[in-house]
């Protein structure tokens, strides 16, 4: 498994080192992180789906399923993952607009406060989101299967926060 998580880390970093600058980018422009340049945004989104790819193939690697499990188990997966990959959006666009901000260095209290509050709230949707699926892949398949999957969720998404925190600057360092 640890040489697998080396792999997805390092995806997981390349995502997340280029997500900032993608907003930086936009923010040294006139353009709003909504309008960044069209190829910067579809450059993240082919990381995000190699991030995505990567994950699941963790999973598939590490979470031991007899064949009847795993038919019951990957369509529930890819349910889950669908709905994980939503939130992800939500904490993508927070990137962007942090890093609008601070590199023209224009955030102000009161946006910094906004930022930390919707990302707690991405925070909560993932919470919620587990909490949702715990019993539906329970229907799926046995309850150590489940807890590992789970085990396995955490471990890789605590990776990928831990590669994505490295990458953005504390929002004091910009004073």
């Amino acid at each position: 498994m640890n040489k697998k998580l080396v792999v997805l880390t390092v995806l997981a970093g390349t995502c997340f080192a280029y997500c900032p600058r993608a907003g930086a980018q936009a923010g040294g422009t006139s353009q709003s992180a909504g309008n960044a340049q069209p190829g910067i945004d579809q450059d993240i989104e082919l990381l995000r789906k190699d991030i995505r790819s990567g994950r699941k193939q963790l999973v598939a690697a590490n979470l031991k399923l007899t064949d009847d499990q795993a038919t019951k188990f990957w369509p529930v997966y890819d349910q889950y993952s669908a709905e994980q990959t939503k939130i992800g959006d939500q904490k993508t666009a927070l990137i962007k607009q942090y890093a609008e901000q601070w590199n023209t260095g224009t955030m102000s209290d009161e946006q910094a406060s906004s930022l930390i509050k919707r990302s707690l709230a991405v925070d909560e949707q993932v919470a919620q989101l587990r909490v949702k699926y715990m019993p539906i892949f329970s229907t799926a398949v046995p309850g150590k299967v489940v807890a590992t999957f789970f085990q396995l969720d955490r471990r890789i998404q605590a990776l990928i926060d831990i590669q994505l925190a490295s990458q953005i600057p504390l929002v004091q360092a910009q004073e």
